[in-house]
């Protein structure tokens, strides 16, 4: 008898086509009978359906000459978003609605209670918006500025989408996870609790090269996102965006962000204690 523990990491490779036939019998006799797992899996196929349909015409999607300058610049560490000039006045009238969209979904996005009343197909809509930027991709292997900034809003959605559903892993569970996503055999810290964290769990994130890994945890009820992109290598350093601070590090040919919403010197410590506790 399958239990919600057992099938959570199941959930999005079975809504991709990626499980084997016993683990998708698993998964589909389990969701026949538990209503709440039958509900996410429904959030995240609806999620799937609206970037499959979206796929198009975001990846026509062109940005402002304004912006795309300007986000060369932040590449180069030459150009403060401030000095930019992009502010509401200065875009250009064409791209008026779709921008000031994308503002109002980042001005609600910092309120908690916006986390807290999204439905699971809201929270799906909102992810469309999200991925509205994705011309950003490209840019992110060599500016450390938009990696943080894409990985960030990867941060607010899964713990909204986490919020809205419910679920929670143990410590086994993600680790299983991890190693049959992405073949890393990693051990978690042992006692979270020191460092004031609580494991939530973890979620494939879509990225520009494929999927990463990204294990949530809690610090005091506060979104904590540690998240591993395979094959990849940054400088360490940290890096302030959207409202949060993200620590980026590289072991062997793994890059780890931390991301959270706190002071550098808080985000430096949880990132110290990953470290040192993360095999």
């Amino acid at each position: 008898m399958t239990t919600c523990h057992s099938i959570d990491a199941l959930i999005t490779p079975f809504v991709d086509g990626e499980l084997g036939d016993t683990d998708r019998r698993a998964v589909e006799d389990h969701l026949r009978r538990c209503a709440p797992c039958h509900s996410r899996e429904a959030a995240e196929r609806t999620i799937r359906g609206l970037i499959q349909a979206r796929r198009s015409p975001l990846q026509s999607m062109q940005a402002p000459a304004a912006l795309r300058t300007a986000c060369a610049a932040l590449g180069r560490g030459v150009l403060s978003p401030q000095a930019s000039g992009l502010n509401q006045s200065t875009r250009p009238a064409t791209n008026d609605r779709r921008l000031s969209t994308d503002d109002r979904q980042l001005a609600i996005a910092r309120g908690a209670g916006w986390r807290a009343r999204l439905t699971p197909y809201a929270l799906a809509a909102s992810l469309v918006v999200i991925v509205g930027g994705a011309f950003l991709y490209q840019a992110t292997d060599t500016s450390a500025q938009l990696l943080a900034a894409e990985l960030t809003a990867d941060h607010v959605k899964c713990f909204a989408l986490n919020r809205a559903l419910g679920t929670h892993q143990a410590p086994a569970a993600v680790e299983s996870s991890l190693a049959s996503g992405f073949g890393w055999r990693a051990h978690l810290p042992d006692d979270p609790k020191s460092a004031g964290l609580e494991l939530v769990g973890a979620r494939p994130c879509l990225y520009g090269k494929g999927k990463i890994a990204h294990i949530m945890y809690q610090q005091n009820g506060n979104p904590v996102s540690l998240f591993m992109l395979p094959d990849t290598a940054h400088t360490e350093q940290l890096v302030e965006v959207l409202g949060h601070e993200a620590k980026i590090w590289c072991v062997g040919n793994r890059t780890f962000v931390l991301v959270a919403r706190q002071t550098k010197p808080e985000v430096e410590r949880l990132a110290s204690f990953v470290q040192a506790g993360l095999q």
